[in-house]
């Protein structure tokens, strides 16, 4: 078995590390390998949090094989690092030895209001805390975290790691108030009146369906089912034998991954696109093959009746009916932006000039309903951009 020193001497320390050029969040592999190379966790530790303030959650997360593992030029030669696993072991370490590599920066007198607690929202705040600016986070649910506590599965990303890193930043002085819809509990105008500067990051929290599917009694959405999964600890009473899975991205990976761990005996997942167009990540989808999962690569659903399921292939003459006790649609997210008064056309937000501004001057977006990739890894690269460009427009200053 490898160690991660070992891992960490396969790097050619690269002058010009491509694997650092391909992080979306900037965390710079190739600087925090070397610094574990020459056993210097704490310098790795401190290069991961200075770009990234969930770098123990991306360790884990992260679909690294499309972005730094790619680059990797030992890849060309016998297989690339394993990034996420090194810096998994920095962050654990950092975690282990209590290590505090944040700190505010000094006060500068302007606050700013954060609708959502998910990875955008988080390191938002993070950023702006550095920055000096006072942070008050709105938070819906009773925890902090969005998908990432109500929907990445425990076995992927365990609640102990999102708890910590929410309460780094919390110990950095931001201020989470739980419960609270923005919209209902209280309005868009009084957060304007009482903040500088308001940020939209509530992300893709309402699930999409086939409208055959609506009112189906068989039929549940992943968010949903994911969701009672993370709340119940994993047990679940009312799973039968046999559940189909529509959908073909990384939670329908965690769907049918989560399915086979709670004993489901037949778990079909029937899949749009075919297997040399699939959306999942490549490990995520091993790891559903590995569990036993059954998955049909390029059909399309053509018909409902209650539990039974038509679906027609795309390109060839073929058709498959399914019946099953229980359907589980996994076909993608959607904004509910309900109450905040912003422009949401094709599930983001239209930029008119400069991106994170909405139509508002004082109301910025951030995270999943922003153009880009909807993963963690680039939720983070887009709370950091939108916390510096409020900090250009309202001429704070960056305090060390």
């Amino acid at each position: 078995m490898t160690t991660v020193m070992q891992e960490a001497a396969r790097c050619l320390l690269c002058e010009d590390a491509p694997c650092s050029k391909a992080c979306p969040a900037h965390t710079n592999p190739a600087k925090f390998i070397r610094s574990v190379r020459f056993r210097n966790v704490k310098g790795a530790a401190e290069t991961i949090r200075e770009n990234n303030a969930l770098g123990a959650i991306c360790a884990r997360v992260c679909p690294t094989e499309r972005y730094c593992e790619s680059a990797c030029t030992r890849a060309k030669i016998d297989g690339p690092i394993d990034i996420g696993g090194i810096q998994r072991y920095v962050t654990d370490m950092e975690r282990k030895e209590n290590m505090q590599i944040l700190h505010a920066g000094k006060e500068n007198g302007m606050n700013v209001a954060i609708i959502g607690s998910g990875p955008a929202g988080l390191q938002a705040a993070a950023t702006l805390r550095q920055k000096g600016y006072g942070v008050d986070i709105y938070e819906k649910n009773a925890k902090a975290g969005g998908y990432l506590t109500y929907g990445i599965p425990e076995y992927r990303l365990p609640e102990a790691i999102v708890d910590y890193e929410v309460q780094r930043i919390v110990n950095l002085g931001s201020n989470i108030k739980y419960n609270v819809a923005v919209g209902k509990d209280i309005t868009m105008d009084d957060l304007k009146a009482k903040y500088d500067a308001v940020i939209v990051a509530i992300g893709a929290s309402a699930a999409k369906t086939i409208p055959m599917f609506e009112h189906n009694i068989c039929t549940e959405s992943a968010i949903s089912f994911l969701a009672r999964a993370k709340e119940n600890k994993g047990k679940l009473d009312d799973l039968p034998d046999n559940v189909l899975v529509i959908g073909g991205g990384d939670v329908a990976m965690d769907v049918v991954t989560t399915l086979k761990k709670l004993g489901v005996t037949h778990v079909t997942d029937m899949v749009y696109e075919e297997f040399s167009e699939f959306k999942a990540s490549k490990k995520e989808l091993e790891g559903a093959q590995k569990e036993g999962v059954t998955i049909v690569d390029g059909y399309v659903p053509t018909d409902v009746r209650q539990n039974k399921v038509t679906f027609k292939h795309r390109k060839i003459d073929s058709e498959m009916t399914i019946t099953a006790d229980k359907i589980i649609l996994a076909i993608g997210q959607k904004v509910d932006a309900d109450g905040l008064n912003i422009d949401i056309q094709h599930n983001e937000i239209p930029f008119r000039k400069v991106r994170f501004h909405t139509k508002d001057p004082k109301v910025f977006a951030t995270g999943d309903i922003v153009d880009g990739d909807k993963t963690v890894v680039y939720a983070v690269q887009k709370g950091k951009e939108v916390a510096e460009e409020i900090d250009r427009v309202l001429g704070g200053q960056d305090n060390d």
